[in-house]
C-alpha cells in the first residue's frame, strides 16, 4: 500500500532529478514550471517541498557534494592509487557533477555546503597526492584541473541531443563513445606526455565561481 510519505518521497527524488535535467539543458534560467512539468508533479507541490528555486538547487548542491565525498572515499580505500583516483574520476563524470555549475554565484552557499566542500577539497588532494607519489599520476596536474575535468565531462552533447529527439536506438553507441573519451582524458592524466600548456588554473576557476562577490 502506497503512504502519503512514500508518495513525498517519489516526488521528491523526481523534482531532484528533474532539477538537474533542466538546470543542465538551461542553465541558471531553469525555471521552477519547467522542473515542475519534467518531474510530473505541479508547482504547488514543488514549492511544499521547496520554499523558494534557491532552496531546491542549495538542496542540489549539497546531493552532488555529499556524491563528491563518497566517491572520494571510495577512492581512497582503493589500494591501487591510480585506480582509486580514476574511479573517482568516472564516478563523479558517470553523476553529471558539472551539472550545477551554472548557479555558480547566483545562490546562498550555506554553511553545510561550505563544511562538505572543504571535505571534498582535502579528499581530492589526497587522491592527487597519493596518485603522484606513487608515479601514476603526471607531476603537473592539480586538484582544480581534476575538478575542471569532471566539469567538462560530465555533460555529454551528443547524448543529450539524442535524448531530446528520441533517437533511444542511438543511445548505446552514444554512451560508448562517451566512455571512450573518459579513457581518452584519463590516459592524458598518466606521465609520460608533453608539459601541459599554460599557467596551473587557480582555485577561482572552480569554488571560486559560487561566491556572489564581484
Amino acid at each position: 500500500m502506497t503512504t502519503r510519505k512514500d508518495t513525498a518521497e517519489r516526488n521528491d527524488r523526481a523534482l531532484l532529478q528533474a532539477a538537474r535535467d533542466v538546470l543542465a539543458e538551461d542553465g541558471a534560467h531553469a525555471s521552477v514550471a519547467a522542473i515542475a512539468t519534467r518531474a510530473g508533479v505541479g508547482i504547488g507541490s514543488l514549492y511544499r517541498r521547496y520554499k523558494t528555486k534557491e532552496e531546491l538547487f542549495q538542496r542540489l548542491s549539497l546531493m552532488s557534494l555529499e556524491h563528491w565525498n563518497q566517491a572520494a572515499e571510495q577512492g581512497l580505500a582503493d589500494p591501487d592509487p591510480w585506480a582509486g583516483l580514476a574511479g573517482f574520476v568516472r564516478a563523479c563524470i558517470e553523476f553529471g557533477q558539472g551539472s550545477l555549475a551554472p548557479v555558480a554565484g547566483t545562490i546562498e552557499v550555506t554553511r553545510e555546503m561550505r563544511d562538505k566542500s572543504r571535505r571534498g577539497d582535502d579528499l581530492l588532494e589526497e587522491l592527487v597526492r597519493r596518485a603522484q607519489e606513487a608515479g601514476a599520476l603526471r607531476p603537473d596536474v592539480t586538484t582544480v584541473d581534476i575538478a575542471l575535468l569532471i566539469e567538462q565531462l560530465g555533460r555529454s552533447p551528443v547524448v543529450d541531443q539524442l535524448r531530446k529527439q528520441g533517437r533511444e536506438e542511438l543511445l548505446p553507441a552514444a554512451t560508448g563513445a562517451r566512455r571512450r573519451l573518459i579513457a581518452i582524458a584519463l590516459d592524458g592524466l598518466r606521465p609520460g606526455h608533453e608539459p601541459l600548456p599554460e599557467e596551473t588554473p587557480g582555485e577561482e576557476l572552480f569554488s571560486g565561481r559560487w561566491s556572489r562577490e564581484a
